[in-house]
């Protein structure tokens, strides 16, 4: 735990190195924002097969908020998928590893919103044309 905080906290000054606290903080909070929001339509939604358009999404909206919000949208993909993932799997499957290569492909469409690709190359046929 304290290595993750160190990470966390040297990414954070590292990010902000180039600008203002308040503004990096504030895109930050945005990003997070915009990261809640496709995880809230990702659980409204519903819809099979459409989980890496949302991590696609997610990253993509949150990475357009300039340095702070692509922090964030790193920091809490990579808390999902690193923390809450492996955990899920393991009482789900147990140590079969049957999630790591969804995880995988999770973070794959995490990096691609994140580095600005369209997340639209990830949404499957069918889906409602609200998200």
């Amino acid at each position: 735990m304290k290595l993750f905080t160190g990470l966390v906290f040297c990414s954070l000054v590292l990010g902000v190195s180039s600008q203002g606290w308040f503004s990096f903080l504030g895109q930050a909070y945005d990003g997070a924002k915009d990261m809640w929001r496709a995880f809230s339509d990702m659980r409204e939604a519903n819809f099979k097969n459409s989980d890496k358009y949302f991590h696609a999404r997610g990253n993509y909206e949150a990475a357009q908020r300039s340095p702070g919000g692509v922090w964030a949208a790193e920091v809490i993909s990579d808390a999902r998928e690193n923390i809450y993932g492996r955990a899920a799997d393991l009482f789900r499957h147990g140590d079969s590893g049957h999630g790591v290569a969804d995880s995988m492909a999770d973070q794959e469409a995490n990096r691609h919103g994140r580095s600005g690709g369209d997340p639209n190359i990830y949404r499957p046929p069918g889906l409602p044309d609200k998200y």
